[in-house]
């Protein structure tokens, strides 16, 4: 700032910097927002999907239930807490371990993607979760 003849500051050279510190401050605050948005959609549908192998690992778990039913339960569990588009873009897989101790367990796995609050940059978040339960005795 330069000093005028009678006084007083000059301050031509920082008219409009307040706009520009908005400016750059708002894109920060707000991709910050969307960050942690983001982190909170992928916990919430870790979670959710995690509940639903487990529920498909419990429903085939039934003495009279065959294995191949628990996916089609835990991407209902999916499809009904979060989207259609989510549970469409999870492939799950169930089977049958016996663990160290001679258990049989109903072992659902699912694998896919979160989708992002950014529609462009696609699936980009990896999600895979396991859900186990001990099988019924007939």
């Amino acid at each position: 700032m330069a000093v005028e003849r009678s006084g007083r500051l000059d301050d031509r050279g920082e008219r409009g910097s307040a706009v520009v510190d908005f400016v750059l401050v708002s894109v920060l605050v707000v991709v910050l927002l969307l960050a942690v948005l983001q982190v909170a959609v992928y916990v919430h549908v870790r979670n959710v999907v995690v509940a639903g192998a487990q529920e498909g690992a419990r429903f085939a778990a039934n003495a009279d239930v065959p294995v191949t039913e628990a996916t089609g339960r835990a991407l209902a569990v999916v499809a009904r807490a979060t989207s259609e588009r989510t549970a469409e873009g999870l492939v799950c897989t169930a089977a049958e371990e016996v663990d160290a101790t001679g258990l049989t367990l109903v072992t659902v796995r699912c694998a896919g993607a979160v989708p992002t609050l950014l529609a462009g940059l696609g699936d980009v978040l990896p999600l895979e979760v396991t859900g186990r339960a001990v099988e019924e005795a007939p």
